[in-house]
C-alpha cells in the first residue's frame, strides 16, 4: 500500500476528489435552506432543479470524445475548476432562474471529474489495488465531508449564503488551477481505447447503477428539502445528519474496497 501511496496519480486524485467531495456536499447542505428561506422557492421548483442537475450526469458519457481533444488529467483538473465556479456563483444569483445556471454549472463540473477520476483509477491501479484505492478515495471523501460540515456548522451562525459558497467555491476553484500545473501521468501505461463499449455481459451492473441513481436522485431531491420546508431544519440541523451519514461511510468504505478484493464484486453487490 505504500507504493501506492507514492504513486502520483494516487496524489492528484487524492486532492482532486477531496475538493469535489467538498463542493458537492457544501452544495447539498446549504441548497436547501437557501433555496426556501432566501429564494423562496417550492417542491416544484427543487423538483425542476435537482432535475436539471442530472442532465450533466447523463452527458458524462460523452466524456470519452472530450478527451480526444485534452488529456484526461487536464479534464480531471478542469472539471474541479468548472464545480468551484459553480458552487462560488450560487450565492450570487439568488433566483429561480439564477439556481437553474449556477447548479448546471457545477453538476457539469462534479459529473464530469466523477467520470475521469474512475477512469483514471482503473487505469493506474490493476484490479488487485484499485477497489483498495476506490475504498479509500471513498473513505477520504466521507472524511472531507465530516470536515466541511463541521465548519458551515461552526460558521453558519456569522457568515450569510453567499459568503460561504464564495469561500468555498474559491477554494474549490484554486484546487483546479492547482491541478493544471501537475503532471501525474505514467507514460508506461496500456493506452486507453477512447471509445463507448457495452457488453451484453455487463446488464446487471447496468441495471444496478440505473437503479442507484433513480433512489438517489428521490432522496436528494426531496428529503432534505421536506426537512427544511415542512419541520424548519437549520443549516446546522441539516449539517449534523450528513456529518452522522459520512462518518459511518468513513469507517465502512474501506471495508467494502477490501471485501471486493476479497470476494469479488459480484458478491459484495450480491449482498
Amino acid at each position: 500500500m505504500k507504493k501506492i501511496k507514492q504513486n502520483p496519480m494516487y496524489l492528484y486524485l487524492m486532492v482532486l476528489t477531496i475538493s469535489s467531495t467538498i463542493g458537492l456536499q457544501a452544495w447539498r447542505t446549504l441548497f436547501d435552506n437557501f433555496a426556501v428561506r432566501v429564494v423562496g422557492l417550492n417542491g416544484d421548483h427543487v423538483g425542476i432543479i435537482q432535475s436539471v442537475r442530472e442532465i450533466p450526469g447523463f452527458l458524462a458519457l460523452l466524456a470519452v470524445f472530450v478527451i480526444m481533444l485534452i488529456k484526461e488529467h487536464r479534464l480531471s483538473a478542469l472539471s474541479i475548476l468548472i464545480l468551484g465556479i459553480g458552487v462560488a456563483a450560487t450565492g450570487l444569483f439568488p433566483s429561480f432562474g439564477g439556481l437553474l445556471v449556477t447548479t448546471l454549472i457545477m453538476s457539469f463540473g462534479f459529473h464530469y471529474y466523477e467520470t475521469t477520476n474512475q477512469s483514471l483509477t482503473i487505469q493506474y491501479f490493476d484490479k488487485n489495488t484499485s477497489p483498495w484505492v476506490f475504498g479509500k478515495l471513498r473513505a477520504l471523501s466521507a472524511a472531507s465531508n465530516i470536515g466541511i460540515g463541521i465548519f458551515i456548522y461552526l460558521v453558519a451562525s456569522f457568515l450569510n449564503f453567499t459568503q460561504l459558497y464564495l469561500l468555498i467555491g474559491g477554494l474549490i476553484a484554486a484546487a483546479g488551477i492547482w491541478g493544471f500545473f501537475q503532471d501525474p501521468v505514467d507514460q508506461n501505461i496500456v493506452p486507453q481505447r477512447k471509445k463507448m463499449i457495452f457488453r451484453k455481459k455487463y446488464w446487471l451492473f447496468y441495471f444496478l447503477t440505473f437503479m442507484a441513481g433513480a433512489r438517489r436522485q428521490i432522496f436528494i431531491a426531496f428529503a432534505v428539502f421536506l426537512l427544511v420546508k415542512k419541520f424548519h431544519f437549520t443549516v446546522q440541523e441539516v449539517t449534523i445528519l450528513f456529518v452522522i451519514n459520512n462518518l459511518i461511510n468513513y469507517f465502512i468504505s474501506p471495508l467494502i474496497g477490501r471485501s471486493i478484493i476479497r470476494f469479488g464484486e459480484r458478491a459484495v453487490l450480491s449482498c
